[in-house]
């Protein structure tokens, strides 16, 4: 950060204004006494330039150290979270009470952020471990439905894969953040990526009688197989959640950009800068009880780290467009 000179010139005078005041103040007064004393007046105005002269030497080297001491705590601003060792040596009493307390709050600080990491480390590992443990009877589940001869379980195994899906929510949100996220780059067809995505939804285009425009075009980009594909699924997930007829069409645009429209309800012009915020729901959370505002918040991050843009477009009873740019 740039130090403004007469800035701190003038902040210097403020702090020692009472004691520029007494050094005129004594001034005068050797003046006024030296003139009754019948001294001439040359004599007592050599005397008095020479008492400003030092008084200005002192001063100037004085207002050096003061702005040598500002720059220095300028400059360990933003260390000062690591460690307080660099601050400079106090100057005298008040100084060092300063300097004492700095260390002591930043000893508090220290300390209660080491007990936030463990609590929030702890409950990572928690909810990690949850959602490793709760694929097995999901696993047992769908194994039983799958066996079951029964035609009525279409229902079950919509609510089935709604479980599946928030487990995968649930720890692609706590990998996010984690120093071992397991981004694994390559050189992908992305129409093979986007055809995985849609069979997993196969069913439910099949039942909401939805049809499906897919551009079968090879196009190739540097990305992470399963964490795109996560973005992607999200993606699907809302444009059928939010469309009751017409189609959902999927295609390049520009060579490279992947392009998701949909003719569902759209979104309100009001909250299409806010859908990526996390928890941010507006109409349509008004329209689905249940939403979270949680999927969209991911893809963004998500793409952001794999190095892609995504972007919306939305009218409402229009539909939706959703694009993932993978241009770098």
């Amino acid at each position: 950060m740039r130090v403004n000179f007469i800035r701190l010139f003038f902040e210097y005078l403020y702090i020692h204004i009472k004691s520029i005041l007494f050094f005129i103040i004594f001034t005068l007064i050797f003046a006024v006494v030296s003139y009754l004393s019948n001294l001439s007046l040359s004599n007592i105005l050599y005397a008095s330039l020479l008492c400003v002269f030092i008084a200005f030497i002192f001063m100037s080297f004085d207002l050096w150290r003061f702005y040598k001491k500002h720059k220095l705590l300028i400059d360990i601003q933003n260390q000062i979270t690591v460690s307080t060792e660099n601050l400079p040596s106090p100057y005298g009493l008040i100084e060092k009470d300063y300097i004492a307390l700095i260390k002591l709050i930043h000893n508090d600080k220290l300390s209660l952020l080491s007990v936030k990491d463990k609590s929030m480390s702890d409950m990572i590992d928690y909810y990690t471990l949850w959602a490793h443990q709760i694929k097995t009877p999901i696993a047992a589940m769908r194994l039983l439905i799958q066996s079951d001869n029964k035609n009525d379980n279409t229902e079950l195994k919509d609510q089935l894969q709604k479980i599946e899906q928030y487990v995968e929510m649930v720890l692609s949100y706590l990998r996010l953040d984690s120093d071992t996220t397991d981004f694994v780059l390559k050189k992908y067809d992305i129409f093979d990526i986007v055809k995985k995505s849609v069979r997993k939804y196969a069913h439910l285009f099949i039942k909401k009688k939805i049809n499906l425009h897919l551009d079968e075009t090879s196009f190739f980009a540097l990305t992470d197989e399963k964490w795109l594909s996560f973005a992607i699924e999200q993606i699907l997930s809302n444009s059928l959640k939010y469309t009751k007829e017409g189609y959902i069409s999927i295609y390049l645009e520009n060579y490279s950009t992947l392009v998701i429209k949909d003719t569902g309800i759209g979104i309100a012009q009001e909250d299409l800068p806010r859908v990526f915020e996390k928890g941010f729901t507006g109409y349509n959370g008004r329209y689905d009880k249940k939403s979270t505002g949680i999927g969209l918040y991911l893809c963004k991050r998500i793409l952001l780290k794999l190095g892609h843009a995504i972007s919306i477009a939305s009218r409402i009873t229009e539909g939706t467009e959703v694009r993932i740019n993978f241009k770098s």
